[in-house]
């Protein structure tokens, strides 16, 4: 595999994410393949990750010094806010070790965080196929292609208006949905929630509505030109409190096969509440079962379309007199928040998704985890990651490879300058899970 972990996406919103170079790291979950002894991996970085970090992972295998001979880093050394793959692109030295890297071409793989015309364009310079959807279907997940997708998949929607160009066609939609109430406007290709506007209608103007934008220092002045650039949808806000938002995990191969392979239930926060911060593993038992239905129907429409690769889906789970309903958000055509979590634990416990229960079973029993991608300890600033590995060790907070629990922790690169990271904790039983996670939040952020 050669993993490119690529951000090549809106820039204006990954600005936004403390650290979001580090992201790079959240495929680094890949090097674990490398248990088997006829994998090999190629990472691209834009700038070295930490030795201390590449060996925290090989750890976790059984012969790290063996597996370290099957893997190759490659850093760029070039920490512009630009997208990996651009820089790639540029460099000819780079290229002829993608190219020289996999030997025979005829067994390996691009893997992208995403697959943009950049991503394309360096397959066909290194004659890489890519494990991911071709550009020509990048539609289908966008939001107004994910409720496309959905309705023809018979899933069931939130109201709204897709297809929207303009700021006076936002208004036109909004008008027909009826009066009162809030609104919420998502432009087209977002990331994180970050591309989202909650509208309470109470004129006729949008523009005079209050509005709370989920990106720090938006406005509709802003907004307008990204709705013009980008296309959005605007659908009835979910009032339901707390606010149940399950997702699910689908996987296609180039030979047209789908399964759903997980359901989680995200962690959601910031301004509005609709942005990525964790996620918990499985999805409540209440709609987990229809979660998976309705997102191995929604990866058979995609399949039939020429989809390939690993994808999730976003749900809302109403509650109604009869239980609750679930109704589609969006679909990502990409890695997302909740992949590397179960990459993770599907390849440290050895785990086998059970799709009759929607639980990981591992030797007879059942997996679950809390995961977060934004654990932010200011005084961890200024520490090395190795340090922050052995403090958790030292606390009993690792990875039990006897047991198959534990933490393993991501996104160790954003430490030292952010005082930020992720952790995927693993327990038998969900309370399990729960209290590692809160064991470990207090011991990095003893305050909280």
């Amino acid at each position: 595999m050669v993993v490119i972990p690529s951000l090549s996406l809106p820039q204006d919103e990954l600005r936004i994410i403390t650290g979001a170079r580090c992201y790079e790291e959240r495929l680094l979950f890949l090097l674990f393949t490398l248990k088997r002894p006829g994998v090999k991996v190629v990472y691209l970085s834009s700038v070295q990750v930490d030795p201390a970090i590449v060996d925290y992972y090989l750890g976790f295998l059984d012969d790290p010094g063996e597996a370290r001979g099957r893997l190759e880093m490659i850093s760029l050394d070039d920490p512009r806010p630009l997208p990996l793959t651009d820089k790639i692109l540029s460099r000819p030295d780079v290229l002829a070790r993608i190219r020289s890297a996999p030997g025979d071409v005829r067994d390996a793989w691009m893997v992208p965080f995403v697959v943009s015309e950049s991503e394309e364009r360096l397959s066909g310079l290194t004659g890489l196929p890519v494990y991911g959807p071709a550009t020509a279907l990048a539609h289908l997940g966008s939001k107004s292609g994910s409720r496309m997708v959905g309705d023809e998949a018979g899933v069931p929607l939130v109201p709204g208006f897709t297809g929207l160009r303009s700021l006076t066609e936002v208004e036109h939609a909004a008008r027909a949905l009826g009066r009162g109430g809030r609104l919420m406007v998502k432009l087209n290709n977002s990331y994180s929630g970050l591309g989202n506007a909650i509208v309470v209608k109470d004129d006729p103007r949008l523009t005079a509505c209050r509005t709370s934008f989920s990106a720090a220092e938006e406005n509709w002045a802003t907004f307008a030109e990204k709705i013009a650039a980008r296309g959005a949808v605007i659908e009835e806000f979910i009032e339901d409190r707390p606010l149940r938002s399950p997702s699910a995990l689908a996987r296609i191969t180039p030979g047209g096969a789908y399964d759903v392979v997980a359901t989680h239930e995200q962690v959601l926060g910031g301004p509005n509440g609709d942005v990525y911060q964790g996620c918990t593993f499985p999805a409540s038992q209440d709609y987990r079962a229809e979660v998976g239905e309705c997102a191995g129907r929604i990866a058979a429409v995609l399949a039939r379309r020429g989809v390939v690769g690993l994808f999730g889906m976003d749900f809302f789970a109403v509650k109604t007199d009869g239980g609750y309903r679930t109704l589609l958000c969006e679909i990502n055509l990409r890695i997302g928040g909740t992949t590397h979590p179960f990459g993770a634990a599907l390849l440290t416990t050895g785990a086998v998704y059970d799709p009759g229960t929607g639980l990981l079973m591992c030797d007879g029993r059942p997996k679950y985890y809390v995961a977060t991608d934004n654990c932010a300890v200011p005084r961890l600033r200024g520490r090395k990651p190795r340090e922050v590995v052995e403090l958790l060790r030292d606390r009993g907070l690792g990875f039990d490879r006897e047991a198959r629990t534990g933490n393993v922790l991501h996104l160790l690169g954003a430490i030292p300058e952010f005082g930020k990271l992720g952790f995927t904790s693993i327990g038998n039983s969900a309370e399990e899970a729960a209290e590692l996670h809160r064991r470990t939040l207090r011991t990095l952020h003893p305050a909280a």
